[in-house]
């Protein structure tokens, strides 16, 4: 019994044996590996480049004081449209405390000045009736006692001004009225009712009331790199898409390309304006992000092939011909002359035609069997 046991035993271990040698030795042979065929098209191409950037206003016009003061009135608001000469702000003077005294001091003189030609006059005129001057001397008396007049007029209208930022004689033309200076989008209001402002003078650049642009003369700002800036010219076309309209498609011409470029993380791109066509029935904001597709180059009706099936060697590009008929499938490996390629195919000037079949990707995978 214990013999039948180990004679079985001993069968099974042969069995093992040779199931395992003929598995290896099967796997171990070569499978035939299949190719997908490719054929050249006929079809157009293009090269574009895409750049990044936003939507702003060719000229943002940042209005602000002539005086400096405390705000006691604003007349506008974000998204209000202005014209030039509209007053969108008043002002409070603050008076400087030297100048007031000074202006003070000024109207005290004038009186003491016109009290004086005033007696001189009504002496004249008393003399020159008693025939005792001459016509010349009490005219020069009058004279006197009309720039005593205007003196005092003119320091009091100064007092005022140092007082209350008014002039009593044109306060229609008030620097405490902030007018603006151009016509369009007031854009931001960054001050309010009660916030102290400083004139714009050589120490400081003022206080901003109000920023207006003109929204229907929009630029596209952008940034290009350096290795496709040289394929850019000033009267380029280029197409703007915005991310917050999807369904609205700008025209834009190129007027402006940056003549030195800037490093941004290590890399040389130059600044791009392209000016905008804005259409009159769309509301675009400033500062929206925006991308800007430009036509690098194209070709028409050219034979191109899927850039995959390409071998690139040193100086020479190849692509592997099927040999028509043959099992297993033969190829034999062309050199072909390559042009214009948009990323996904590319063009071929010589080398195959269009009755050619390439081999392409492998269609099973002799390991895995996959796809």
């Amino acid at each position: 019994m214990n013999r039948i046991v180990k004679y079985i035993l001993l069968a099974l271990v042969a069995i093992l044996f040779i199931g395992t040698f003929v598995y290896l030795f099967i796997n171990s042979r070569p499978k035939e590996v299949t190719y997908e065929l490719v054929s050249p098209t006929t079809t157009s191409l293009e090269r574009t480049t895409i750049l990044t950037g936003k939507i702003e206003p060719r000229d943002e016009i940042e209005i602000k004081p002539q005086v400096s003061g405390i705000i006691s009135e604003i007349n506008i608001v974000e998204g209000d449209i202005v014209k030039e000469g509209d007053i969108v702000a008043k002002i409070k003077i603050i008076p400087d405390e030297g100048q007031l005294s000074s202006a003070l001091s000024r109207i005290a003189s004038a009186k003491i000045s016109l009290s004086d030609a005033e007696q001189k006059h009504q002496r004249a005129k008393l003399l020159y009736d008693n025939k005792v001057i001459s016509r010349e001397e009490l005219e020069n008396a009058e004279t006197t006692l009309a720039q005593a007049r205007a003196e005092l007029a003119a320091a009091d209208d100064a007092y005022s001004i140092v007082k209350e930022g008014v002039s009593k004689t044109n306060a229609k033309e008030s620097n405490t009225l902030v007018r603006a200076t151009t016509s369009g989008l007031v854009l931001d209001v960054p001050v309010k009712v009660g916030s102290s402002v400083i004139q714009a003078n050589t120490m400081n650049d003022g206080t901003t009331i109000a920023t207006v642009a003109d929204m229907s003369n929009l630029v596209f700002e952008g940034k290009v790199d350096e290795t496709e800036v040289g394929l850019l010219s000033v009267g380029q076309e280029m197409e703007i898409s915005i991310g917050a309209l999807p369904d609205l498609a700008l025209q834009a011409v190129i007027e402006l390309i940056a003549p030195k470029g800037t490093e941004t993380n290590g890399a040389n791109t130059f600044e791009i304006k392209a000016a905008i066509d804005v259409p009159s029935d769309r509301t675009i904001r400033a500062g929206y992000s925006a991308n800007a597709t430009v036509r690098l180059a194209h070709a028409d009706n050219v034979l191109a092939i899927p850039e995959s099936v390409l071998e690139w060697g040193a100086d020479s590009t190849f692509v592997y011909v099927f040999e028509e008929g043959s099992k297993p499938q033969k190829f034999n490996r062309t050199p072909v002359v390559t042009g214009l390629s948009d990323g996904i195919n590319i063009e071929v000037k010589s080398g195959i035609d269009a009755a050619a079949h390439l081999r392409g990707a492998v269609v099973a995978d002799p390991k895995k069997g996959g796809k």
